[in-house]
């Protein structure tokens, strides 16, 4: 079997969450996740179990709010035995950080997040902290509503390489087989590091290195004729031009939207890009990045448009909305 045969066969066995993790370690890059109020808890929680029985990786669950200090935030990365934050301390990072309703801390800690993301090193007044090779920081966030746009720092969102919603009726693998995990029991509000003592689901895929960088490989090998290229960089001009966008389509984005529309298409067994594809990574790259426009920031009031008819022409803009009109271009045949 060759590696896009093989690949496209493990994904048929993968549930969304597995996927999205799969994509990101492949290329160490790091994801947003969106649940709602409700289930939270169990994606946490399947996300954790996620990690040790499908990639064989340590995490932390951190449970974030308004009064989550930068000494409390970054004692929670390093896995209970190795604790010892302190001025001359010198810790390893856990492979991989579930922050969960990150949006609720300062600015401070956001921006703390997204250098060790850069740099895999982060400098603290309590600590040196170092991340592993294959690392991965999630913000887990509360969607309150099906268009709801929870907000992170702008840099910190925009170095997140693609999201993923996960709805209260879409599967739980682990969590389904283990039912002592499920949400009657809270977590913890500290973080939680361990690898629970219980078994890999029966026959499910295990994924090692060799495996991720079957995918980046295979990612890298993609082609993309001339006409996919012009609407690839279409979708991205439209965004830009769209009256019903303020900002948030940055150059890392447009890289970010190359970058997994050839990992999806690796996923999909093949080793050139069609259409549909391009349109499937352009919601997943840049659905969490899009700042909707105010009707009093129009630039057509500077000439006489009425405020009440530019809100109601912006009425319908939501970042899906505003991506499923901008998929309607024509796509290549």
């Amino acid at each position: 079997m060759d590696d896009l045969a093989e690949i496209s066969s493990l994904v048929l066995e993968l549930s969304a969450l597995e996927v999205a993790l799969y994509l990101c370690l492949a290329i160490r890059e790091h994801c947003r996740i969106d649940a709602t109020t409700d289930n939270i808890d169990d994606v946490s929680k399947e996300l954790a179990l996620i990690c040790t029985n499908t990639f064989d990786l340590t995490y932390a669950v951190v449970d974030c709010s308004v009064d989550t200090s930068l000494e409390e935030f970054c004692s929670y990365l390093i896995p209970a035995a190795a604790r010892s934050i302190g001025s001359n301390a010198e810790n390893r990072v856990v492979n991989v950080i579930i922050a969960k309703n990150f949006d609720h801390v300062v600015d401070t800690i956001q921006l703390q997040a997204l250098e060790l993301m850069r740099s895999k090193k982060l400098t603290t007044p309590y600590g040196r902290l170092e991340a592993p090779v294959d690392f991965l920081f999630i913000p887990l966030l509360v969607r309150k509503s099906e268009h709801d746009q929870p907000i992170l720092n702008f840099h910190l969102n925009d170095h997140l390489i693609l999201s993923h919603f996960h709805g209260s009726r879409d599967d739980f693998v682990y969590l389904e087989e283990n039912n002592d995990w499920l949400s009657d029991g809270q977590m913890s509000a500290s973080s939680v590091v361990h690898k629970p003592p219980i078994p890999p689901h029966k026959g499910h895929p295990r994924i090692d290195r060799r495996a991720l960088d079957k995918l980046e490989q295979a990612g890298n090998r993609v082609t993309m004729g001339a006409d996919i290229v012009r609407y690839h960089q279409d979708i991205v001009v439209f965004l830009r031009l769209s009256r019903a966008v303020s900002g948030g389509i940055s150059s890392l984005s447009n890289v970010y939207f190359m970058k997994l529309s050839k990992l999806l298409a690796a996923l999909h067994g093949i080793d050139y890009l069609t259409p549909s594809i391009v349109a499937l990574a352009a919601k997943k790259v840049f659905r969490h990045r899009i700042i909707v426009a105010k009707p009093e920031d129009d630039r057509s009031l500077q000439y006489g448009s009425d405020l009440k008819a530019v809100a109601q022409v912006l009425s319908y803009a939501t970042p899906d909305t505003i991506l499923d009109s901008v998929l309607t271009l024509e796509a290549p045949l």
